[in-house]
């Protein structure tokens, strides 16, 4: 009988296929104490022995394969499974309190957790299905009833249906060929999901009630955009499928010869698109697809995949093969964006911030820790003698943060050339507008800057005080309320003005909907993950510059959201067939 569940689609793409369920381990964790505490740990450590050594195996096993990205994500399974904040809260609750192993592994993932959940980044943030794949990893070793641990078997053609998948197991089933995934849990913005993106592997997340209404062998259609599952599909819904895999096979063949077009509109305006990395393999792919440049790379990463905070010879090697890996296109370092409820682990900032979103992050930070600051901004300064660097800072909110950036900065490259290190003559400076009161007072410290970059998602939650991690506040949570539209236009206005460079480096700036929108109210470039960029360079080929523009003043009376999208629904109408008329 045909059912269906709707979930989120993690990871565009449409499979069909027969459910494989993988029902999540289930063990006894109610509060439970031992009477011998050293047999308990031993007990614990042996099991923490075992999963290292898989891990290990495991990532042996990957070394060859064409995933560079779960080798990634199995070294910083790693880093979590030797983190001595959990193994020794761990060794703590057995040894002082008589805990089991199973329950001091409950307490301690629990503790971690709510420092997780507190964090304001939604991508940091969803970094507890990591900490929840290797406690489960643990869990199992306990609990080992001789097998050893080797992956599914016989999963081609197959959808797997479980509560959550890790990055190494997604990456396993994809060589066995698994058509798609179906998970009752998990995060868009998952590292599973990153690779499954890049994997091509269609991904639905927070189905609720899969593994209950899903029954092994079932026949699932699933739509890894929408994050519809439909089970036991009709006449319908194969056509729909066989419809939607035709149509992603013309996409894919469409987008590829776009790699080395130009990002042109119909009406003959270049439009500069930027990359934003985190990795060594965003930067490859940047650079195949022809971005102009790296518009934000993300310098937190390197803080928080260690205990120790990295001093200026580590953090310079990165940003020197960010600068080599782009071949002689700018590359734009942010500096450091981390607040209290990111950096716990380093000891870098304290704990206990009522409100870590409007607390001590990003620009606030770095000013407040001059040193750590001062070691960053040598690392950059010296990587830009290597090429073209740009350096731009989060958060910012006031002219005289921007003031005593660029003094810091003047100090570094000094630092740096004195200490015999070649720096480039000059090192452009710019700031992220994702404080509405940066954007408010603008007018006032423009001259300061070199280059602007907007970042809409916090932007966006700050102007409408909507946490936009909030589940029950989604529909609130828009880039579409005129508010948000009409400061994107002023700050894009004052910004040509002024003859400063600026960019959308949120969210928007990867979503093909919004580029008729964002290139009626000016903007020029954009900054956006690889994975997105020829979606947006085929919709800015398909855009009438000129028509979009002359349109902005309807755009900037819509009193609401339903006007803007009625907008934006025409500017697509329009675009389909090659213009739009004013």
């Amino acid at each position: 009988m045909r059912r269906e569940l709707h979930g989120h689609g993690a990871s565009r793409g449409s499979a069909l296929g027969r459910a494989r369920l993988r029902m999540p381990d289930v063990f006894e964790v109610a509060e439970e104490r031992v009477e011998d505490s050293a047999a308990e740990l031993a007990r614990l450590h042996a099991a923490i022995a075992v999963v290292r050594a898989e891990m290990q195996a495991l990532r042996e096993r990957l070394q060859d394969a064409l995933v560079p990205e779960a080798g990634e994500f199995l070294d910083l399974h790693a880093l979590l499974l030797d983190d001595p904040e959990l193994l020794h809260g761990l060794d703590q609750l057995v040894r002082d309190e008589s805990y089991s192993a199973d329950y001091a592994l409950r307490v301690q993932r629990n503790r971690i957790a709510a420092v997780f959940e507190g964090m304001d980044d939604a991508y940091l943030r969803s970094r507890i299905d990591d900490i929840d794949q290797v406690i489960g990893r643990l869990h199992a070793a306990l609990h080992r009833d001789g097998s050893d641990g080797a992956p599914v078997r016989g999963v081609a053609g197959e959808i797997l249906v479980t509560d959550n998948v890790g990055p190494a197991e997604l990456a396993q089933w994809h060589g066995q060929g698994v058509m798609g995934v179906v998970t009752t849990g998990g995060s868009p913005l998952s590292h599973s999901a990153i690779l499954a993106r890049s994997l091509h592997v269609p991904l639905v997340v927070g189905a609720a009630g899969a593994l209950q209404k899903i029954n092994e062998g079932d026949v699932l259609a699933v739509d890894g955009a929408s994050g519809l599952v439909v089970l036991e599909p009709g006449p319908a819904d194969l056509r729909a499928h066989r419809a939607r895999l035709r149509e992603l096979a013309r996409e894919r063949k469409q987008l590829n010869r776009l790699r080395r077009v130009p990002s042109r509109t119909l009406d003959g305006v270049d439009i500069r698109l930027w990359a934003n990395a985190e990795s060594r393999e965003d930067v490859a792919e940047a650079h195949a697809l022809g971005a102009a440049g790296v518009g934000l790379y993300r310098t937190e990463f390197l803080f928080l995949g260690s205990n120790v905070l990295p001093d200026e010879d580590a953090q310079f090697r990165a940003y020197r093969d960010l600068v080599l890996g782009m071949t002689g296109r700018t590359t734009t370092i942010r500096t450091l964006d981390l607040g209290a409820d990111k950096a716990d682990r380093t000891g870098l900032v304290l704990e206990g911030e009522p409100n870590p979103a409007l607390g001590l992050r990003g620009v606030r930070l770095s000013l407040a820790r001059g040193a750590l600051f001062a070691t960053q901004l040598r690392a950059i300064a010296r990587a830009s003698g290597y090429g073209p660097v740009r350096v731009l800072v989060p958060m910012v909110a006031a002219r005289e943060e921007v003031l005593a950036v660029r003094a810091l900065l003047r100090t570094a490259m000094d630092e740096a050339r004195a200490a015999g290190h070649e720096v480039a003559d000059t090192i452009p400076l710019g700031a992220m507008i994702e404080v509405p009161a940066a954007a408010i007072a603008l007018p006032g410290f423009a001259d300061a800057l070199d280059f602007l970059s907007i970042g809409t998602n916090d932007l966006v939650q700050y102007l409408l005080a909507v946490d936009r991690n909030n589940d029950a506040l989604a529909e609130l949570y828009s880039p579409l309320h005129p508010a948000v539209i009409r400061l994107l236009h002023d700050v894009i206005r004052l910004a040509r003005a002024r003859g400063k460079p600026v960019a959308v480096c949120g969210e928007m700036a990867g979503d093909a909907a919004f580029v008729p929108l964002l290139l009626a109210l000016g903007l020029e470039e954009f900054s956006l993950h690889p994975a997105t960029l020829l979606e947006v360079r085929r919709a800015i080929r398909g855009a009438d510059l000129g028509a979009l523009r002359a349109r902005l003043p309807a755009l900037l009376r819509a009193r609401d959201r339903a006007g803007i999208e009625a907008w934006m629904q025409k500017a697509a109408s329009a675009g389909d067939n090659g213009g739009m008329n004013a």
